[in-house]
């Protein structure tokens, strides 16, 4: 995996994308060591970014970091690495003569949503997502509306916000980690068919649904089936999305619908509950 920057910028990447990693930080130090106290880096399965002093201690570090990974490994771990001549080393020796503390700690990756088509109600509804502990990713196919998303006043956000002008917008949905949680709701119907076309296309999406009416969404399973998808893929899409307890058609009422259905499905990320 190719990332860029230190490792501070390299975790908020990840998080953008969905992803978990594991920061390793120098806890303490004692005679010589490569890297002061403070020393960071982040680590994943496929990369890791910046560096607590190499050699054995990193290459260590590093296999260590990707067993917490796995799920079932979220408490903070400390490591005690001696570097002298005569301690166990797999990735070649370092005799610096100290010895070096690690913590690791697991950083989970946050629930990812996507918007597509940030109308009046793509807008609402991304104010109301904002304040959630989430990536959120904004996409419309329309500069303008992309423009109009890049301004809001998101000051009290949580949200990781990341806004696409896509002119083609299956291509950010092709690029959405597992799990996320995909909404529908361009200005053009054409545009939401072809989406749709794109999530059916993505077996392990957490969810996805499209704006509109019932009879609307006939209409789309009818031209989903004639071009080949089968009729128990088609459940996999939800229409109409949000809670039909939640009474008024206006734009703050379907965010209101839309953000309430995301909760009641257990999604994570809401203020005061735990990111994933």
């Amino acid at each position: 995996m190719e990332l860029t920057g230190d490792w501070h910028e390299a975790l908020g990447r990840l998080r953008a994308r969905g992803r978990a990693g594991v920061l390793v930080t120098v806890l303490s130090t004692r005679g010589h060591a490569p890297r002061e106290a403070g020393a960071k880096m982040v680590v994943v399965a496929d990369g890791s970014w910046d560096s607590i002093g190499g050699g054995n201690l990193e290459q260590t570090a590093i296999e260590h970091a990707r067993s917490l990974l796995a799920p079932g490994s979220e408490s903070p771990q400390v490591l005690e690495l001696s570097l002298t001549e005569h301690a166990p080393a797999v990735h070649g020796r370092q005799c610096c003569g100290g010895q070096v503390s690690l913590l690791f700690e697991r950083i989970g990756a946050l629930p990812v949503v996507a918007i597509f088509g940030v109308g009046h109600v793509g807008l609402e509804t991304a104010r109301m997502f904002s304040r959630l502990s989430v990536t959120l990713h904004l996409v419309d196919s329309r500069e303008e509306q992309a423009g109009r998303a890049r301004a809001l006043d998101l000051t009290e956000s949580r949200a990781q916000v990341e806004v696409h002008h896509a002119p083609a917008p299956e291509t950010v949905m092709a690029q959405l980690p597992a799990g996320a949680h995909v909404l529908i709701m361009t200005h053009d119907h054409a545009e939401d068919l072809f989406l749709c076309e794109a999530a059916l296309g993505r077996e392990d999406l957490g969810y996805a649904g499209l704006i509109g009416s019932r009879a609307k969404w006939a209409r789309f399973r009818r031209r989903l089936q004639e071009s080949g998808h089968p009729e128990e893929h088609l459940d996999r899409i939800t229409c109409p999305i949000g809670l039909s307890e939640v009474p008024g058609k206006d734009p703050v009422s379907i965010a209101v619908s839309v953000v309430a259905d995301y909760l009641r499905r257990g999604s994570v990320g809401a203020p005061g509950g735990a990111s994933a």
